[in-house]
Formats: structure tokens, sequence, C-alpha cells
């Protein structure tokens, strides 16, 4: 088994040190404003500080898709529930833009304009969230020791702004350069997002990477500039908080991230790896999945699931693809999609079981699990870590496409494009995961790696966010990197200076060389006339 890295154990036995017998229970209030699996993530986060001893509140969002196609209501029973909603009105205009813009995220033709109009709608429901006094006087009133945000969305920090509280910022995604809380990492060997690119560049790699984190940092600042509004309308003049300046200001950041999977990335100690939250041992399967199983034999069976937009929308043409490369493969296919989007006049391949909802951690725990078709979610991918299981991926918008290069240069699967998903190349790539036994080797290592660290990330956030209450902040954990002016972070005052300190005494030297010469020229030229 390999053994987890001496700095790493390290900064964890200084935590554990640093940690009291008995933490006192605190009030913890999470922020959830989003669905799918950023609320799983928050649901679990909160549940797992709730098991601690912690007095748990959650701010969600409702009206918005929590988890679509899923019979899941959350753990009611570890936190107190706190909802807030949009007009009716607005709800219904935005769901069906939004419906809208899953089938296009499908069909490939996500655009950036898309993108910032979804920022500018989470803009507008910011501003009623804090427009809401009612529901704000009354978080102000629990007096919460801290704040759990889901980082994704900024309003996230305006909230925790607003009630005065101290927060540590979850992203629900991998690890960014040029992200507020890593603007140190070099882009030399550290991936911009949607650079597509792994961690080994050669020059024109390199180049593409800088390019495309000048451009990150002017989409940030558009997408900062959605919310400038609601901060000016919201918050006194004498205290005008900048989105970027809010990022710094958190106590601390943890990442839905592994180094099993992820590029290792130079990181200060107030950032930390919690990938894998939703990871765990896996349980007996029953019911019609158990007989489907058993029926499957030596071949065994693959997992599919695209997520929880794909699953409730309508995408005819994947799906015959799909469907008619399962029906030339052996093993049998558990396959998440709802039944009410599937096409009518489409025949369900007979070594398929098609499912509105599957255990999808204890599908893949299970001793006869091949393969994970996958949209690339980085919460699935830590799955398939966790329990050693190839993936195929076929990315379909936002960090899927970044995670399956991660995943392709691990050796943990390969990646699929869209365009590519036809019948017989589909059958035949499902096969070689399945066959090639590299893959499956890789898979295990990446679970040893994954699985040899001493504190499980959920526990780690949990000792981490204790930690901090017990410090009384997380400003130790701070660089002051962070907080220096963008040119002397880059030492550009630095080299100008030397630049100059180099350059003006060549400068005055060649002057000087050159009227001498000039001088002694004439010189010459009046002595040879005498």
């Amino acid at each position: 088994m390999n053994c987890p890295d001496m700095a790493q154990l390290i900064s964890v036995l200084g935590l554990l040190i640093c940690q009291p017998t008995l933490v006192e229970s605190a009030k913890i209030l999470s922020v959830s404003l989003l669905g799918g699996s950023h609320y799983l993530l928050m649901d679990e986060i909160s549940h797992l500080h709730h098991e601690k001893g912690h007095e748990v509140k959650m701010l969600q969002q409702m009206s918005v898709p929590i988890v679509k196609g899923l019979n899941y209501e959350g753990r009611l029973q570890s936190y107190q529930l706190i909802t807030w909603s949009a007009p009716e009105d607005y709800l219904q205009e935005y769901n069906r833009w939004f419906s809208q813009v899953q089938k296009e995220n499908q069909e490939g033709r996500m655009t950036l304009d898309k993108f910032m109009l979804l920022m500018n709608h989470f803009a507008q429901q910011c501003d009623w969230i804090l427009e809401d006094s009612q529901l704000m006087d009354s978080l102000r009133k629990e007096k919460f020791d801290i704040a759990i945000l889901d980082a994704f969305n900024p309003c996230s920090f305006l909230i925790a702004k607003w009630l005065h509280l101290p927060y540590v910022a979850f992203f629900p995604g991998n690890l960014m350069n040029g992200h507020p809380a890593l603007a140190h990492s070099p882009l030399s060997c550290a991936p911009v997002y949607k650079s597509e690119l792994s961690n080994q560049m050669i020059f024109w790699d390199r180049l593409k990477n800088v390019v495309m984190f000048l451009f990150s940092a002017v989409i940030e600042s558009k997408k900062n500039s959605f919310f400038q509004p609601v901060i000016e309308k919201h918050f006194a003049s004498t205290d005008f908080p900048s989105l970027t300046e809010l990022y710094r200001r958190a106590e601390l950041w943890a990442f839905n991230a592994d180094i099993s999977l992820s590029f290792p990335h130079p990181v200060t100690p107030n950032v930390i790896y919690v990938g894998g939250i939703l990871s765990k041992p896996s349980k007996s399967v029953n019911g019609d999945l158990d007989e489907f199983i058993s029926r499957t034999g030596g071949s065994g069976f693959i997992v599919v699931t695209l997520g929880s937009m794909i699953s409730s929308i309508k995408a005819e043409k994947l799906l015959r693809e799909m469907n008619a490369g399962f029906a030339q493969i052996p093993q049998g296919v558990i396959w998440r999609y709802q039944h009410t989007k599937w096409p009518k006049d489409l025949q369900i391949a007979a070594n398929v079981k098609l499912v509105d909802w599957i255990p999808q951690n204890d599908l893949l725990g299970h001793p006869k699990a091949r393969l994970l078709v996958t949209h690339g979610g980085q919460n699935s991918l830590m799955q398939a870590v966790f329990h050693a299981v190839p993936v195929l991926g076929i990315p379909l918008f936002g960090d899927q496409f970044d995670n399956m290069i991660s995943a392709e240069a691990k050796g943990l699967g390969v990646k699929v494009d869209l365009a590519q998903v036809k019948s017989e190349h589909f059958a035949s790539t499902i096969t070689k995961l399945i066959t090639d036994e590299r893959y499956k080797k890789a898979a295990e290592t990446l679970r040893d790696i994954h699985r040899s660290q001493p504190i499980p990330p959920g526990q780690r956030l949990v000792l981490w966010v204790e930690h901090i209450l017990q410090c009384g902040g997380g400003g130790h954990l701070q660089s002051h990197y962070l907080h220096l002016p963008w040119y002397q972070r880059y030492l550009l005052d630095v080299v100008l200076f030397l630049t100059v300190a180099l350059l003006l005494p060549l400068y005055i030297l060649v002057k000087a060389l050159t009227r001498l010469g000039k001088t002694l020229n004439k010189f010459f030229k009046k002595r040879k006339s005498e």
C-alpha cells in the first residue's frame, strides 16, 4: 500500500496535537443555494458536523432542482432546514430557461454568454435573499459561530459578510489555477480551468495556459460585476466588500479534490483537499438490482450515470447510439435514466436495466462492477477511485472536460467526445477498458493512494473547522502573498528596479564612451589636418 506524503503526515499530526480533547459544540450555518451534486455535498458536510456534536442549520434555496430523479430528502434528522424561495413567476421563467440550457449543454452548445446569464440570475436571486429582512434578521439572531459556504455561488460570501460571520469556503470542484485562493500556482505545471491540459506541458501548452489564465481573469471580473449593484445596495458605502477580497478572507478553502486524481498544486496551509466526501464502503444491493446482477454471470455489469441533468431531459441521438453500443457487449448495464424521458419508439437493449435512481456508491463497490460510464463529475470519479473501477467519460460541460483529462493522465480511463459516441466505437472502447488490465491496475493504485491517507476526507474537513473555531480564526494559515498588489505579487516592482539598476549604468557607460569616441575622433582629425 502506498504511504501518505511525509509533509502531509506532519501537517495532520500538528492539527491533531492542536485539537483539544473535546471541542465545545458550535453553532454552524451551512449555505446551499444550488441543487444536484452541490446539495448532496453540503448535505453530507452538514451531517458530518452534526455527528461531531455541533448544532447545524442549513440555509437552502428551494424551487431549484435539488436532486433530480432521486428519492432523497436529505438528513433532516441531523440539521435544521431554513428555506428561501424566489417569487413564483420568476421561478417559472428561470426553470424554463435552465431546462433549455441543460439541453444545449447536452448538445455541446454551452457558451460563455449562457454562463454569464447564469451568474446574472444568481445576482438577482442574491438581491432578493439579502432584501428578505425577516430571513436575514432571523439568521443574525441565531448568533452562529461560523458558516460553511458552497463557494460556487458568490452570493454565499455576501450572506456570510452580511451576517458578520467567519466562513469556510467549500468548492465542489477540482482545484483551478487562477482562483483567488490559488493565485500563486505556477502556470508552467498547473492547468487553468477549461484548458484541457495535463501538468506536463510543452511550449505551446504553456503558451495556451498563460493566454487562458489572462482570459479567465477577464471572465472573473465580468462575473463579479453582476454582483456589484447588489453589494452597493445592501452594504454601507464605508464597507463595500469586493468579491475577490471576500474570497481571500475565507478562514479556510476546502476543495472537492484529492491527490490520487488531481495534479499536485503548491498550496498554502489554508487550502485543503477533501475529495471523496461522498465515497463510502459499499453496502449490499437488494431487490431487482441484485437479481439483475446475479444474471450477469462472470461478465459482470457496467454502471451508467451521466449526472442529474442528462437523466432528466430528452437526448434521443445520444441514447440511441449508447443503447446500440450496449447491445454489442456481454456485460449487464445498469443505467440511471428517467423512464418518462426515454424515447417510446426505442427498444431498450436486452442486457440493459433502466432505473430512475441507483445506489451508485454501492454498485461501484460490488465485486462484479467492471466499468463506470460517466459524464466526468468529480463525485463520480472519486467514487470510481475509491472502489478501483475504471471509467469511460463523456464530458458534457463545465469542469467535466478537465476532470477527464486528469483521469486519462492517471490511467483511470478514457474520454470520448460527445460527437464520437457512435455505437461500434462506443462498444469497442468499453471492451478495451474492461479487458486491458492496465486500467484496472491503475484504478487500484489510485485507490491505494486515496485510502492510505490517515484521516478520511469528511473527518479531515470537520477537524480543520474545529481547529479554526478553537484558534479563533484561520489567519495563521493564510499567506500574506494573496494580500499584496498584483505587481508586488509577481515581483514586477523588483524586476523593474533591477532592470533600471542594470541598464542605467550601462546606458551611462555607452553614452560616455560614445562622447569620448567623438572627442577622440575630432582630436585625431585635427592633428591630421595640422
